[in-house]
């Protein structure tokens, strides 16, 4: 079994989208091991979108990201950082089909619902910045 990061961006929050995404989450067969909100801090941001930090456009990203509270969600299932980006679609919600997350509630490409891991890799990165080790379940 595999683990994946999500966030419930604040277009997600702002929205009321959480119970639907979560809904798909859930129906795709996909368990949540850890669960938290919180406000993300600039200094967490910055780790989280280092990748990008430097780019121009980053204090739009941190802007959105810190303008509320999100929901932080640990996943678990089979193949499943694959499977929970093909059930999000494209990281541009105007180019995502209906019927994906991003295409049925996204709007642009920062407003896209939900990040999630793009690799293994950053899944594991991801969840240990964002969870403790006691904040994440074996069920």
């Amino acid at each position: 079994m595999q683990r994946t990061f999500v966030i419930f961006k604040p277009d997600c929050m702002e929205q009321r989208h959480v119970g639907n995404v979560l809904n798909r989450f859930e129906q795709a067969g996909f368990t949540i091991v850890g669960c938290k909100m919180g406000k993300l801090s600039p200094e967490k941001l910055r780790e989280h979108y280092a990748h990008v930090a430097s780019k121009p456009f980053y204090p739009e990203i941190e802007a959105f990201m810190s303008s509320r509270p999100v929901i932080m969600m640990a996943l678990q299932g089979e193949n499943i950082v694959q499977k929970v980006r093909d059930l999000l679609g494209p990281t541009d919600s105007r180019k995502a089909a209906k019927g994906t997350i991003r295409g049925d509630f996204g709007t642009e490409m920062m407003k896209n619902v939900v990040h999630a891991s793009d690799s293994d890799e950053n899944a594991k990165l991801e969840l240990a910045r964002f969870f403790k080790a006691e904040e994440l379940f074996n069920v």
